[in-house]
């Protein structure tokens, strides 16, 4: 009973759902930053430097 008479005082209905929103935006914009940087070329060259060494020393 308690927990209807806040619920019904409070007026942040779909509060959370806005949350959900923004934060999947901030994701997705995060994402694409990342995926920007890996992308590079200088990042991809390191990257390559990174498994061809780690080739060498297994085998």
């Amino acid at each position: 009973m308690v927990v209807r008479r806040w619920s019904m005082t409070c007026g942040d209905r779909g509060m959370s759902t806005a949350e959900y929103a923004v934060g999947t935006i901030a994701a997705a914009a995060f994402a694409a930053v990342l995926f920007k940087i890996v992308t590079s070329s200088h990042v991809k060259s390191l990257l390559l430097q990174i498994i061809e060494k780690a080739l060498k020393l297994a085998g």
